[in-house]
């Protein structure tokens, strides 16, 4: 059984009703007591905000998926055999893998979340744990003894009932969307389709959401853009501007999520209300000019000067900190310019812009194999 002496338990609140419903279903009479007493279940409460939309949270797939690979094969094998358990050694890494890439949205997860993104997470959000959610041994993998059990009872079936349960509910979120990008790329009225890109481009969309409609609006928006180059005044040709995504939504890329071609422009893609970062993204570039993409309604100068002040703060009154910071910001684009950039496309330009949206949604979400361009 759960060590209780080694955690503190108390009355928690279960944030998601998905959740509680499914351990209701469970444990009609002690549904909460289970709650309180299973680090497993306090640790993926916290980690499914995604179902509602909610504009600062992340799917989290990799480090759910990495959690639900193990339950899966445990269930088939050790359910209820807490001695046999005891004496396993763990689940080969390939084995796990090849599973949570084949569930939904898979496809591309890689193995940070079985090696130490999950045990890291695990402590931070669920506090006074002492041993590790995941044990890793020499490239096997298990969950620890502790968490698969509380007030005695195995809790591994109801947990992947609920990692189904949220899985399912990503999966109709993201098919209302496709609907409606299908549904907009099958219309003719083209005041609907502005209309309709412009409720997507709000301060409460999802981050991912926000910044593949940014980057639909911006690539269309500045292929519209001619600029003059060349090697000699002989060569100089005229070319559009092309902007380009550097990887996934939640790739590692350094700071930088969209690059321009051919004047060599940073965008990076942010949320107001964090200003470290914004720094923190300008340090990864080596002060190389950055254009920020901010998800708020707030005027581009109020950002600005906001911005500043945070700059002025930071810096301590040293004018090398203060200059360093203050040129590498190019521009600030909010979502007042995106929407006023949607009704000054021509119609041809708002179809792009629905398919690239559609196209790189579809890639992000691994929904099909077609999305390859």
């Amino acid at each position: 059984m759960l060590n209780l002496s080694i955690y503190e338990v108390s009355s928690l609140n279960i944030t998601e009703e998905f959740i509680e419903d499914a351990l209701k279903k469970e444990f009609p009479s002690d549904y909460q007591q289970m709650y309180d007493n299973s680090p497993m279940l306090q640790y993926l409460d916290k980690k499914m905000n995604a179902v509602h939309g909610n504009s600062k949270t992340r799917r989290s797939l990799a480090s759910i998926y990495a959690v639900y690979s193990i339950l899966h094969f445990y269930t088939e094998e050790y359910y209820g055999k807490r001695k046999e358990y005891c004496q396993f050694e763990g689940y080969d890494y390939m084995r796990l893998v090849n599973f949570y890439r084949s569930l939904y949205g898979g496809s591309k997860l890689q193995n940070h979340a079985l090696n130490s993104r999950v045990n890291g997470e695990f402590h931070n959000k669920v506090k006074n744990t002492v041993n590790d959610l995941i044990i890793v041994n020499n490239g096997k993998y298990l969950i620890h003894i502790d968490y698969l059990y509380a007030e005695g009872c195995d809790i591994s079936k109801i947990t992947c009932k609920i990692i189904e349960k949220y899985i399912q509910l990503l999966q109709e979120k993201d098919n209302t969307l496709i609907r409606t990008l299908e549904e907009l790329q099958q219309t003719e009225d083209y005041f609907q389709k502005r209309k309709k890109i412009n409720e997507l481009l709000s301060e409460d969309a999802e981050a991912r959401v926000f910044e593949l409609i940014s980057f639909a609006i911006l690539k269309n928006h500045y292929q519209n853009v001619k600029v003059y180059f060349g090697y000699s005044r002989e060569m100089v040709e005229e070319v559009r501007l092309e902007l380009y995504k550097t990887g996934r939504t939640n790739a590692n890329d350094g700071g930088i999520d969209f690059v321009m071609r051919p004047i060599g422009r940073f965008f990076q893609v942010t949320e107001v209300n964090n200003y470290d970062k914004y720094l923190l993204d300008i340090d990864k570039v080596m002060h190389f000019p950055v254009s920020f993409v901010i998800k708020t309604r707030q005027g581009k100068e109020e950002v600005l000067n906001a911005l500043d002040k945070y700059i002025a703060a930071r810096s301590g009154g040293m004018t090398v900190l203060e200059d360093r910071y203050r040129k590498a910001i190019e521009e600030i684009i909010t979502i007042n310019e995106l929407s006023a950039w949607i009704w000054e496309l021509e119609n041809g330009d708002i179809d792009r812009l629905i398919r690239d949206f559609d196209i790189y949604y579809r890639l992000e979400m691994n929904m099909d194999d077609k999305e390859e361009v």
